[in-house]
């Protein structure tokens, strides 16, 4: 299991709105790309999916942007996945063509680790991850006397 540098960008990309969100500010393209350290082109392709899977809007005009399409704390971690690689990214796989009862074995506790990483990331929300975040941030910029 390994977390693509799409879904990693794409799961950035969001946190960054999810930021906005409570405040109603949008961001633009170029805005996302410098917070998050994101190459422009290929965030223009993942706002694009994650528009067309139902997780972000546009809005046009000077004031224009992009916002999420709802509340980050209704947003999981799981969603972001499964429109950025697919529903079936997501979702555990098993082949079918175990022959022996060590095959089989070993399939029983790969599905069981894909239930746990599928339990873990349906679990965490954007605004946990703003939170975590925030955090991290407070710690790091705490002095010590």
């Amino acid at each position: 299991m390994k977390l693509s540098n799409k879904s990693e960008y794409a799961i950035l990309a969001m946190v960054a709105l999810a930021k906005k969100y409570h405040n109603n500010e949008s961001l633009h393209i170029r805005e996302i790309a410098a917070l998050q350290k994101i190459p422009n082109r290929y965030l223009e392709q993942l706002l694009a999916t994650l528009r067309s899977g139902g997780l972000i809007k546009s809005i046009r005009g000077s004031k224009g942007g992009y916002i999420l399409a709802r509340d980050p704390k209704k947003i999981t971690v799981l969603d972001i996945l499964k429109c950025i690689e697919g529903v079936d990214a997501a979702l555990p796989t098993v082949d079918s063509a175990c022959d022996t009862v060590e095959a089989e074995t070993i399939q029983e506790v790969w599905l069981e680790a894909n239930q746990a990483a599928h339990q873990v990331l349906q679990k965490y929300t954007l605004q946990e991850l703003c939170d975590r975040q925030a955090t991290r941030q407070q710690i790091e910029n705490m002095y010590y006397i």
